[in-house]
Formats: structure tokens, C-alpha cells, sequence
């Protein structure tokens, strides 16, 4: 890509930091002075110091509401309760902290969502502890609020999401799902809400609650009778009327309690940030903010607010660097405000940003790891909706911050085009060297014509954010319903195998899908190559009934009134974006084990149809076998005797083509619920883990229970790792495919140990490769900077390490708060080298 430099007339994209400041070289044990500001440093030594728990006060809240108001119509229950939350829940403020808001619950502690699900909460109290789990452990504070939980959570049954999508769902939906053999597993919105979107940001921030109300009780004063959906319009501009006043109560309540700590506080420093906390809040509870402090202060609350409502993982952040900074221009040029006052705020930011804490079920956390909401993606740089460079000095603080916290969120991502300024690249990947995770890296090129193909317009394709973990959006027009599904791939070709059955287990004979042949039928590779098109089909059929099935069922049983006025269409429509409101609308499920597909094909292809070495009853037995006593077989297939993909080897990347463009075929304009589409995404986050830990060994020279292949990279297997021609092979092959027909992204991780990217020559060397990356149209790119040996001694003396943050897939955790699975799944990725 073409390397463009910041010209005088574009001096405003400077942070604090020189550009090409090094913030060391992978992670080194000892730490707690990254931060330039003591405060900072404090206030994350007290996050990492807190415990991780389960709170009762939203339980208790919601089930009052809902008794209260059992005959309401579902939208306005669920307004009266977001109301009663926040009219009553406890309010928090830290000592040190700068921004107000929580998630109606202690800094690190669990709300419980009853709406969504309750039947494992009930279970796993009474039969396998939180606080028991190997990880993501959480902890109740004592007996009486355990036996208060199951109290409240058994009003709840029969009234939850998740039962009524089961009740919906037919036998062949539920065999394929996490309910059966986990072929495909949508649980994620069976057990909690839809997330994965970005609110537009912009409009709160210049016409705030206030103006929304103003713009609901005009819609609602405009309304006719002869409108045969006057009722359904009525109540929901009824429950965003009741949600937006409750959000200004709620932000009053935290003024008043910060001018009363205020007015009793000895420090005259302390004082006087309580006082201007407290009137930051006086002024955004209803009107727009007036300075840099009270919009971030206004955005707190916007996000938590959203978390309190609806429970979504993946409340995205937009483009942040975009949407504030004509604040930011308007305090500088007004107040004088510093740089360096606005960095410590993004950092206090950043550090609060991780206190949202979300209880998942035990099925959930084996396949995805994490006590966060998940995905809370902040997007910068890129190109403005006239298409030119829109680097500016919050790019640059934005990212300042997220290295000088190191902290699991927010999720940074860098979006680069090909003339993105050198200055940007040499800060990000000063940063990705510093080895926390951080920031990933999106190519404009490829996603913008993802959205496209999506039928949005030009400028709001060049105006796209990420959510989660890879997914491009249109903050504040697009309700995309990304991460719905995780489809195993790898399970599918199982059917291909095997006349539609597994090949292996207690349930061989079970018929889970349509008989399109055998290894011991196929008299061609072209027959197999049929069936795999037939079984994808057939799975993709099921999983999109399913998800349809889901999101009717939120529609009916959970709308969100709140965040739905901040996206385009709702407020115009009167429509909930549950129920369709928002301008695009669409659901985003994503392949796993691509890779593991096609080296499996390699292996059909050369072993019985090139070479005639072996049948398709000697390749059905060693799957049967787990692959024992057939060494010479095993060998053979985890060696470079088989083409693999990863090594820039046509004949295989031709196998991952096929697979890849298959799976998006057949998901890809599938109509939604909500007069959208199916958008189809190739990644696994780490769902590789767990999807492999319920599958039989496969022809790629797996064994039972090992991970299946992540994301866009290669097969590595306890047999070796199947890239071994190095990084630019990976590159090369990963490219070989269209990303932009993955509208609902694709992830690309690579490791390289600390010492392969040392010094000035190894960080230009990694621009350089990142540079060719972008230019061959790869979507998306983030790094590992850690050796294996560092993991492992993580893995000995945990103690030492309980700060060290990993690049998982589309996110960034502590590595010692990972699933010993994932974690050696982590290890054994392969180490790359220049």
C-alpha cells in the first residue's frame, strides 16, 4: 500500500506520545506503571483486584415490574421495567473515577437477565456452582441472595426467550443445535439479548435525550386511528417516551448523589471533580454536552444504559474518533482544554469501560471464554464518506490510551486504506508490539465493498464501524444481528462422509441429514465435492429457519425500546428495531473450520482418487479409530505429502476457495424476519475450541476433542502444524478468496515471537508485511507478539502473569482466565518468522 505522510495542513492528527514512541516488546511480568497518569494505574490495579460476582438487584427490579404489570403489552412491560431498574438500583462512585455509570450493579458484578433465560441459572446454583467452574468463575455473595435467585428466577418459568424458541424449534433445527449435535449452536440469543450494533452516537450527542423525546411525542400526538398498526405505534412511542425520561432521572439521581459526596469531601481537588461530575451530569441528563468530558460522560451512560436494557454482547463503540471530535475541536478552541487532560480521560474511560460483567451459561463458556459483555469495538481511522483520510489527534490519543491501559476493552480497531498517514501505521503497530492484543487492523478496500453488496449507499459504506469481534456495520442504520450462529463446518463434512450420520459415537445411527453418499460410494472427487454442497445447504437451511424462529421470538418477548430511538427508522416507522424499525436489517451467522474442510478434502482428493493409496473404508476406519493403529496414515496426513492450505499451494487454497464461497453461497440474501438479509462471516472467534471438543476425529489429521481450525487460518493438529512455508505463504493463500463476499467479516490471526519483530528493522518490517496484506485485499489482520514459551510459563506461575492479555481471535483476554483448551490451543498456534 502507498505510504502517505501527515502534511502540514493535517498537523490537528497528533496525540500526546511521539508517533513513533516504542511501548516495549510483548508483555514483561512486573508492570503496573504503563499509564503516564498515577490515577490511572490506581484505578486498574483496583479493577484487576475486584472480584468477579453475580448481583440480584436488576432481578429483583424487573420481576417487581413485570408483576406489577402482567397485563401490559410486552414493549411496555419491558419499558416500566428498564424504568423501575432505574429509578431504584444502587448507584456507584469510585473513588478516583471521572465518569459516573454502571450497569445497575457493582463494578465487576453480574446483573441477571431473567427475560432471556433462567432454566440454567436454576441449575447450575443448584447443581454445578459458578464459583466451581475451571473458568469464568463467578461468585454469590452469600446464601440468602442464592436462595433469593431461584426465588425470583422461578417466577420466570415459562415466560423466557429461550423456552419459547425451543418450543418452536422442530426436531431436525433442534438435532443440528447446541440442544443436539452441535452442528450448528445459536445459543448465544437463546439465553441473552441481541447485540452487535453501534447506536448512532452522533445524534445523541447533538440532539440528546431531550430532543429523542421531543421527537416521540410529536410522533405520537401525529398518530391516526385510521393507521391499522395505531396500537403497536402508540405503545412504542409509549415505551420510548417512559425509557428516555427514566435515563434522565436515572443520570439526575447520579448528579445529586455526586454534589452530596461533594459537599462532604475534605480533599479540595476530589471536591471539586465530584462538583463538575455532578454538573456534567445536570447538563447531558436532558441537553447535548458542552464539553469533551461531559460527551464521553454522556456516551457512559448511553452504553450502559443499552447493557442494562437488553443484555446484548458486543455494544459497539461506532467510530469514535469520528463522532466526538467536533466536541473535541469545540473544548480545545473553547476552554483551552489539553491533550494530555483529554488522554487521562479516554484512559479512565477505557479502564471503566471493562467494569460490565455478564453471567453466562457452563455450555456457553466451554465454547467461548470470557466474564466480559464481549466486543465492545471502538473503530478509528479510515476514510470520511467522501473517501479521503480521516486520521485525526483522537486517532492518534485513542490509541495512546488503549496502550498506556492494556486492558480487555475497548476492542480497538484501525481501519487502513492506501493512504493511510505512515505516522498511524507506525502507532499501531508500536502498539500490536507492545504484545496486549491490541489494536486490530480492517482493510476499507474489501469491507467497504462488503457493505455494498449489502445495498447500502456508497457514503455510508465508507462510513462503516466494526462490531464485535470482525463484523462491519452502519452505526445507527443497520441492526445486523451479527455473531447469530456459529456453524462447524467440519461437522457438516462428517454427513459427507457418512451417508448423513456421524462416523463415529453413540448416535451413528441417527439420520441427521439427507444420505448424499459415502467415502465408500463416491466414484469421483467431483461426486464428493456434490455432497459437500448438498449437506451445506441442507445444515444452512436448518440454522436460517432457526434463526428466523429466534429473532421473531425477541421481536415478541423482548423489544428494546430505549436504544431503538438512536437508530435510524424507529422513531419514523414506530417500530421497535426488534421489530423491523431500523433502516437495514439483516442476521450475520459464521463458518468454522474452513481450513479443516479443505485439507480433509486435500486428503479425499490425493489419498483415493490421485494416488489410489487408500479407499474410503481405510480413511472411514481411522476416523472410527481415532486415528490408533493407523500411524503410517496419521503421519501422512499431517505431512506436506498432502497439499494443505496456508502454504500458498493453488491446489489446496483452490479446496478453501470452494468451502469458503460454498458456505457464503448458501448463506448470503436469505430474507430475515425484518424485510433484510443473511449476511454470511468466516470466523470462530475461539469457538474452534469447544466446537472441536464435541467432534469425532476428521481427515485432516485431527483426533477427537482437538480444536477444529480457526477463523481464516490454517489446520494446526497435535500431529503439526500444516503451515510451514511462513508468513507470506499464509498471506498469500488467505487472499486467494474474495473477502468481501464474507458481508459479515472474516478474522486472521498470526503469532510471531517477540524477537522476530524487534528493533526499528522488525517493526518496519511488520508494516511492510501488514502493507501486503492490505494490498492483496485481505479484510482483516491482528497479531499475537508472544512466544510459546511465554505462554507456558503463564501457564506455570499464573500468579505472575494474571495481567497478560492474549490476542484470542476478534478479542483480547487474560490469558490466565482462559480454559486450559484454549489456552494450549493458543500455544500450539504456529510461531511465525520473517
Amino acid at each position: 500500500m502507498e505510504t502517505t505522510l501527515l502534511t502540514e495542513n493535517r498537523t490537528s492528527a497528533r496525540g500526546v506520545d511521539e508517533f513513533d514512541k516504542v511501548y516495549g516488546l510483548g508483555y514483561e511480568v512486573g508492570h503496573d506503571d504503563w499509564s503516564p497518569y498515577p490515577r490511572v494505574n490506581r484505578l486498574r490495579q483496583t479493577f484487576l483486584d475486584r472480584p468477579y460476582e453475580v448481583d440480584v438487584e436488576r432481578l429483583r427490579l424487573v420481576t417487581e415490574a413485570f408483576k406489577k404489570h402482567e397485563v401490559a403489552p410486552r414493549i411496555l412491560q419491558s419499558a416500566y421495567a428498564f424504568e423501575n431498574i432505574l429509578l431504584n438500583a444502587t448507584l456507584y462512585v469510585y473513588d478516583e473515577d471521572l465518569i459516573l455509570g454502571e450497569i445497575a450493579a457493582p463494578a465487576k458484578a453480574s446483573p441477571i437477565y431473567p427475560e432471556f433465560s433462567v432454566d440454567w441459572i436454576i441449575d447450575e446454583i443448584t447443581n454445578s456452582p459458578f464459583e466451581e467452574r475451571s473458568n469464568d468463575q463467578f461468585y454469590i455473595r452469600n446464601d440468602a441472595e442464592r436462595a433469593e435467585i431461584l426465588e425470583l428466577c422461578a417466577y420466570w418459568k415459562g415466560k423466557t426467550v429461550n423456552e419459547m424458541i425451543t418450543a418452536t424449534l422442530d426436531q431436525d433445527q433442534k438435532n443440528g443445535s447446541h440442544m443436539g449435535e452441535k452442528i450448528f449452536q445459536t445459543n448465544n440469543y437463546h439465553f441473552a439479548g441481541i447485540g452487535h450494533f453501534a447506536m448512532d452516537f452522533a445524534k445523541l450527542m447533538t440532539q440528546g435525550f431531550d430532543g429523542v423525546i421531543k421527537q416521540a411525542e410529536e410522533a405520537l400526538a401525529a398518530l391516526s386511528k385510521k393507521d391499522v398498526d395505531y396500537a403497536s405505534k402508540r405503545d412504542y412511542y409509549k415505551a420510548t417516551l417512559i425509557t428516555q425520561n427514566a435515563a434522565k432521572k436515572y443520570i439526575t439521581r447520579y448528579a445529586d448523589l455526586a454534589n452530596e459526596m461533594a459537599a462532604k469531601e475534605s480533599d479540595e481537588t476530589r471536591k471539586a471533580e465530584l462538583a463538575t461530575m455532578a454538573e456534567n451530569c445536570y447538563q447531558i441528563a436532558g441537553g447535548v454536552p458542552q464539553t469533551f468530558w461531559q460527551a464521553i460522560q454522556l456516551f457512559n451512560f448511553a452504553t450502559t444504559l443499552t447493557q442494562i436494557e437488553g443484555n446484548g454482547h458486543s455494544i459497539s463503540y461506532g467510530r469514535m474518533d469520528q463522532w466526538l471530535h467536533p466536541i473535541y475541536l469545540a473544548d480545545v478552541a473553547k476552554n483551552g482544554t489539553s491533550k494530555a487532560f483529554i488522554l487521562e480521560l479516554l484512559e479512565v474511560l477505557y479502564v471503566k469501560m471493562n467494569n460490565p460483567t455478564k453471567l453466562k451459561d457452563k455450555g456457553t463458556v466451554r465454547v467461548r471464554n470470557g466474564r466480559g459483555f464481549g466486543g465492545e469495538s471502538l473503530t478509528i481511522g479510515g476514510v470520511d464518506t467522501e473517501g479521503n483520510d480521516a486520521t485525526n489527534d483522537l486517532t492518534m490519543l485513542m490509541l495512546e490510551a488503549s496502550v498506556h491501559t492494556r486492558m480487555m476493552n475497548p476492542w480497538v480497531c484501525v481501519r487502513m486504506h492506501d493512504k493511510t498517514p505512515y505516522e498511524l501505521k507506525v502507532k499501531a503497530t508500536e502498539c500490536i508490539r507492545a504484545g496486549y492484543g491490541h489494536p486490530k487492523l480492517f482493510n476499507d478496500a474489501p469491507a467497504i465493498k462488503a457493505m455494498l453488496a449489502k445495498g447500502v449507499t456508497q457514503e455510508e459504506a465508507r462510513d462503516y464501524a466494526v462490531v464485535g469481534c470482525v463484523e462491519p456495520t452502519i452505526p445507527g442504520k443497520e441492526h445486523g444481528w451479527q455473531d447469530a450462529g456459529y456453524v462447524n463446518v467440519a461437522k457438516m463434512m462428517e454427513m459427507v462422509l457418512n451417508h448423513g450420520r456421524l462416523v463415529a459415537g453413540p448416535n451413528t445411527e441417527l439420520q441427521l441429514a439427507p444420505d448424499t453418499g459415502s467415502l465408500e460410494t463416491y466414484q469421483s472427487f467431483d461426486e464428493v465435492l456434490e455432497s459437500v454442497e448438498k449437506q451445506i445447504e441442507f445444515w444452512c437451511d436448518q440454522l436460517c429457519s432457526a434463526l428466523n424462529i429466534t429473532d421473531k421470538v425477541h421481536a415478541t418477548l423482548k423489544p428494546t425500546p430505549f436504544i431503538s430511538a438512536f437508530f435510524d427508522g424507529c422513531l419514523e416507522s414506530g417500530k421497535d428495531m426488534t421489530a423491523g424499525g431500523v433502516k437495514y436489517n439483516g442476521i450475520g451467522p459464521q463458518a468454522a473450520g474452513i481450513a479443516t474442510c479443505a485439507d480433509s478434502l486435500a486428503t479425499i482428493k490425493k489419498l483415493m482418487f490421485e494416488d489410489k493409496s487408500y479407499t474410503g473404508k481405510q480413511l472411514l476406519d481411522a476416523l472410527r479409530d481415532n486415528w490408533e493403529g493407523h500411524d503410517k496414515l496419521y503421519a501422512l496426513v499431517n505431512s506436506s505429502k498432502i497439499p494443505h492450505y496456508g502454504n500458498d499451494i493453488d491446489e489446496a487454497d483452490e479446496l478453501f476457495k470452494f468451502m469458503f464461497e460454498s458456505y457464503c453461497k448458501h448463506i448470503a440474501g436469505r430474507p430475515t424476519n425484518r424485510g433484510g438479509k443473511f449476511s454470511p462471516g468466516v470466523y470462530t472467534v475461539n469457538a474452534n475450541v469447544g466446537m472441536g471438543l464435541f467432534m469425532n476425529a476428521s481427515l485432516d489429521g485431527r483426533k477427537a476433542q482437538e480444536p477444529i481450525s480457526d477463523n481464516m487460518g490454517p489446520v494446526h493438529t497435535a500431529g503439526g502444524s500444516h503451515d510451514y512455508s511462513g508468513p507470506t505463504a499464509i498471506v498469500n493463500s488467505v487472499t486467494k478468496v474474495d473477502h468481501s463476499k464474507a458481508t459479515n467479516g472474516t478474522l486472521l490471526n498470526l503469532r510471531f515471537p517477540e524477537d522476530s519483530v524487534a528493533g526499528v528493522e522488525g517493526r518496519d518490517i511488520l508494516i511492510s508485511f501488514i502493507d501486503e496484506y492490505m494490498s492483496k485485499h485481505g479484510m482483516h489482520v491482528q497479531f499475537n507478539i508472544m512466544s510459546a514459551d511465554k505462554m507456558r510459563a503463564a501457564q506455570m506461575n499464573p500468579e505472575q502473569y494474571r495481567d497478560m492479555l492474549v490476542r484470542v481471535a476478534g478479542y483480547s483476554a487474560y490469558f490466565v482466565e482462559l480454559g486450559k483448551p484454549l489456552q494450549d490451543d493458543l500455544i500450539d498456534r504456529t510461531e511465525l518468522r520473517f
